[in-house]
C-alpha cells in the first residue's frame, strides 16, 4: 500500500504517478474520500466510546431512581456504540479495499511511457556474425532436437501448448545453472530458500500480484490457493507480521522454485519453444532491507544478475523499464536483455524491481530503532530463468556441426566442455 502521509499531504505525487502508469488518477481523490469518511466515523465512534465510559463511571456512584435513569441510558448507548462501531469498521474496509488498488508511487528517474519507450542503459559483448563464421543459426527448438535437450512436442502431447521436457544434457544444464546461481548467490550473502509454491490468498495480495497481474495467476478455488508466478511471492510473504531487527538488515534470500505463469493475452506470441511457456523454473533474490538503503540494494541486485550474464558469456544490454510496464508494486525496475541470434533481437532474462515499502506495509513487514517502528523495503531480482537462459546459451554458442559450447563458468557443474549432438 501507498503512504498515506502522501495520500493526504502530496496527493499530486500520486495522480502523476497514476497517470505515468497509464492508470486512473482519479482513483487518488475516491481514496482521499475513503480515507476522510473512514477518519469521520473512527472519530464519532471514539466520542460515543467516551460518552459511554464517561456514563459506566456516573452509573457506579450512583443510588435509587438516579441509578436506574442511567443504566437505561447505558443500554442506549451501548447500542449506539456498537452501530457507530460497525460504520467504522465497514468504512475502515472500504477504504482498505480502495486505497489497494493505488499502485506504488513511480521513482521520478524511470522513463514516462508505455512498453517501448523503455531507456537503454548499458550494452555488454557483441553478438556473432554466424554468416561470418560459415552457417547459418539454427534456433534453440532445432538445437535441442539436435542434442536431445528440449522436446516441446511431447510436452503438448502430456499438458498441452507452452509445455515442455528437458531431457539428457538439457535437464543437466538446468542442474548446472541452478548449483551456479546458487554459489553465487551465497557468495555473495544470501540464504537459500526453496519455498511453497502454493500460496494463501494474503500472500498473493500482498506482494501485489492478485491486481493488474491477476489475470496470469493460476488459482486452485476449490482449496483457495494460487500457484506463484514468482517465488517472489511466498519469500516477500516469509517474514509477514512480522518485527525484524534493523541492526540484521538487508536480510537476502536466494529462492528456488517452479513457477506458473497463464500467460494470458499472449495469444499468437513466442508460440514456438519455451520462451514464454505455463512452467519454468527460477532463482529468485529477494532482500529486505532499510527504506533509506533500497536504491543502493536495488543496484546491488543488478550488479549480480549482470555479473550472472557475463559469467555466461552471452550479449545482453540493460534497460530502464517505462513506468507504464512496471509491476503495481515497483517504483523503478530493470531489466537484463540477452541477444537472441534467430530473432535478431534483445529478449529480456532477468529483472529486478525496487517495491520500496509498498509490499511491506501490505504484508506488515516492520522494523523497529529507538524512534519506533517503520516499514521495511522490499526489492526482488532475477538470478536465473532456466528457460529462457537455456535459449540464450544454446543459441549464443552453438557450432556449425550442431554441438554447442560450454560457458566457462558451468563447465565445473557438467564436467564436460560441450554439448554434443546425439547419435
Amino acid at each position: 500500500m501507498i503512504d498515506i502521509k502522501v495520500l493526504r499531504e502530496t496527493p499530486e505525487l500520486l495522480r502523476s504517478s497514476q497517470e505515468a502508469r497509464g492508470e486512473d488518477p482519479g482513483l487518488v481523490d475516491a481514496v482521499r474520500s475513503a480515507d476522510e469518511a473512514r477518519r469521520a466515523a473512527i472519530n464519532d465512534f471514539e466520542r460515543v466510546r467516551a460518552e459511554q465510559n464517561q456514563l459506566s463511571k456516573a452509573v457506579g456512584a450512583a443510588q435509587g431512581d438516579e441509578k436506574s435513569s442511567l443504566l437505561e441510558k447505558a443500554k442506549s448507548l451501548a447500542q449506539a456504540v456498537k452501530a457507530a462501531d460497525a460504520i467504522r469498521a465497514e468504512l475502515e474496509a472500504s477504504f482498505v479495499l480502495q486505497a489497494k488498488a493505488l499502485s506504488n508511487l513511480v521513482s521520478p528517474e524511470a522513463p514516462i511511457g508505455g512498453e517501448s519507450d523503455f531507456k537503454v542503459l548499458e550494452h555488454h559483448g557483441n553478438p556473432r556474425d554466424f554468416k561470418a563464421e560459415g552457417f547459418e543459426a539454427k534456433d534453440h527448438v532445432e538445437l535441442g532436437k539436435i542434442l536431445g535437450a528440449i522436446d516441446t512436442d511431447r510436452g503438448a502431447k502430456v499438458s498441452g501448448a507452452r509445455f515442455y521436457y528437458l531431457t539428457g544434457v538439457g535437464a543437466l544444464l538446468e542442474f548446472a545453472l541452478v548449483n551456479y546461481a546458487i554459489t553465487s548467490a551465497l557468495k555473495n550473502g544470501f540464504t537459500p530458500v526453496i519455498p511453497p509454491v502454493l500460496v494463501k490468498p494474503e500472500a498473493m495480495e500482498g506482494t501485489g500480484f492478485l491486481g493488474q497481474a491477476a489475470e496470469n495467476v493460476f488459482h486452485l478455488q476449490e482449496d483457495d490457493f494460487y500457484l506463484v508466478g514468482t517465488s517472489e511471492v511466498p519469500l516477500a510473504a516469509f517474514h509477514m507480521d512480522e518485527i525484524l531487527e534493523s541492526s540484521k538488515l538487508p536480510l537476502r534470500y536466494a529462492g528456488y522454485s517452479s513457477c506458473f505463469r497463464r500467460e494470458a493475452g499472449s495469444y499468437g506470441k513466442d508460440t514456438r519453444g519455451i520462451i514464454r511457456v505455463h512452467q519454468f523454473d527460477k532463482v529468485e533474490m529477494f532482500s529486505f532491507c532499510l527504506s533509506e538503503d533500497a536504491e543502493a540494494e536495488h543496484l546491488r541486485l543488478l550488479q549480480w544478475e549482470k555479473d550472472f550474464l557475463t559469467a555466461m558469456e552471452i550479449p545482453y544490454r540493460v534497460i530502464d523499464v517505462a513506468t507504464g510496464d512496471l509491476g503495481s508494486s515497483a517504483i523503478r525496475k530493470f531489466d537484463c536483455e540477452a541477444w537472441i541470434p534467430t530473432q535478431g533481437a534483445y529478449r529480456e532474462v532477468t529483472s529486478t524491481s525496487n517495491c520500496t515499502e509498498f509490499q511491506a506495509r501490505r504484508l506488515n513487514i516492520r522494523t523497529k530503532d529507538d524512534k519506533g517502528s517503520k516499514p521495511v523495503a522490499t526489492l526482488n531480482g532475477t538470478l536465473v530463468a532456466i528457460p529462457r537462459m537455456i535459449v540464450s546459451i544454446l543459441e549464443n554458442h552453438q557450432n556449425s556441426d550442431g554441438s554447442v559450447t560450454v560457458p566457462k563458468a558451468l563447465q565445473p557443474f557438467l564436467g564436460m566442455e560441450k554439448f554434443e549432438p546425439i547419435a
